[in-house]
């Protein structure tokens, strides 16, 4: 497991620290017993991508804001759980994460969203994660891979590395 969080202003924050202790784990066990629900060590990779996704975000609503959503529907179930915890979530995104302001949530469905800008930037967009994700917790690493549906598509349908996609900034034209 890979757990290098260099940023250029220092590490980043662990789930744990961004939600603390008490609200990390309600979130996991709250997924962790639900049925067909994944052990607690694989809900705690989703709630770490989860929060890796919101710092993302929140240190970059210029570049990613409003984008389609590049992780898996489990990880919005997570954020929808965490918008619930009004309070503790204002807290998050205003006080915790990077950007010191709200993180909005709009739904929309995906055919809605394809129908719009197309494929070929759905692509862009999606790609678009990988070289801020990389600069800010490292390479994606075997247990975030299930949480990121283009890191996962990269890796298992055209047979990338999880360190060529680490350096996929030079095809997607995206500054690391």
């Amino acid at each position: 497991m890979h757990t290098d969080t260099r940023t250029p202003h220092g590490p980043a924050p662990t789930a744990e620290e961004l939600l603390g202790t008490a609200l990390h784990d309600e979130v996991v066990r709250y997924f962790a017993e639900q049925p067909d629900a994944p052990d607690a060590d694989f809900v705690t990779y989703q709630v770490r991508e989860c929060l890796r996704y919101l710092y993302l975000v929140s240190r970059h609503p210029d570049r990613l804001g409003g984008l389609f959503l590049p992780v898996e529907q489990d990880i919005d179930e997570i954020w929808h759980y965490l918008i619930l915890q009004t309070r503790e979530y204002r807290e998050l995104c205003e006080q915790r994460l990077p950007g010191g302001h709200f993180i909005h949530h709009r739904s929309i469905s995906y055919d809605a969203y394809q129908a719009d800008p197309g494929r070929e930037t759905a692509a862009e967009e999606a790609l678009r994660w990988i070289p801020l994700y990389t600069a800010a917790f490292g390479p994606f690493d075997a247990d975030a891979l299930p949480h990121w549906t283009v890191v996962r598509f990269l890796h298992d349908q055209l047979g990338l590395s999880l360190a060529e996609i680490a350096d996929v900034d030079a095809v997607a034209g995206t500054p690391a």
